[in-house]
């Protein structure tokens, strides 16, 4: 039967070998595999909390793809592996190490030298690895939980509550974040922020 995807507006098709990646030959839907893949991410979130992450540990590749791996790992093969092939969005797969190197060292820069406000460097975080595009699939949720991650562990506050949605529905939110998202991509950060606290 094979796994039938649609694909909401900014995401991703995998290719015919990455899809052969699934774990659980059971799904067959889009439906099924949001299901699963966010019961997986539950619990790689139980996983991040107390977990006590140092600036070094969290601004590393390992722990990008480990975080990815967490998230993914009962229902993809390849979960925490950069992608080898080129998407319809993020850089050549070629590049995906240096490009993020690049984004951690700049990363650490903000924060020693306090360059933006700890919600802004959380958030151009999230907006330049969701750029890069390092994993096949939930380059979106991983980017998200990577920002959470950074604005609670090193800079001690309230996660962002992203309107309260995992934003795999095509709908009304989702439309607003990929907006949010595009005018990021044209330099203007504000309201890429301005969704993730509300």
């Amino acid at each position: 039967m094979g796994l039938n995807l649609k694909y909401a507006n900014g995401q991703t098709p995998l290719d015919e070998e990455e899809k052969e990646g699934l774990k659980i030959k059971t799904i067959t839907t889009q439906k099924e595999l949001d299901e699963f893949e966010q019961l997986n991410i539950e619990k790689a979130v139980e996983w991040t909390i107390h977990a006590n992450l140092k600036l070094e540990k969290i601004l590393s590749e390992k722990y990008v793809k480990d975080l990815h791996k967490k998230m993914f790992d009962d229902v993809w093969k390849w979960a925490g592996e950069f992608r080898k092939s080129d998407k319809n969005i993020g850089i050549k797969w070629s590049q995906i190490p240096i490009e993020l190197k690049n984004l951690m060292d700049d990363t650490k820069y903000w924060i020693e030298n306090k360059t933006y406000p700890p919600e802004e460097i959380s958030i151009r975080f999230k907006h330049r690895i969701v750029t890069i595009h390092c994993f096949p699939n939930g380059n979106g949720r991983h980017s998200r939980m990577m920002a959470d991650i950074i604005i609670e562990s090193l800079f001690g506050k309230e996660i962002f509550t992203w309107h309260q949605s995992n934003m795999v529905k095509a709908d009304e939110t989702r439309k607003n974040y990929i907006t949010a998202l595009r005018e990021a991509d044209n330099g203007n950060i504000n309201p890429l922020i301005e969704f993730a606290k509300n």
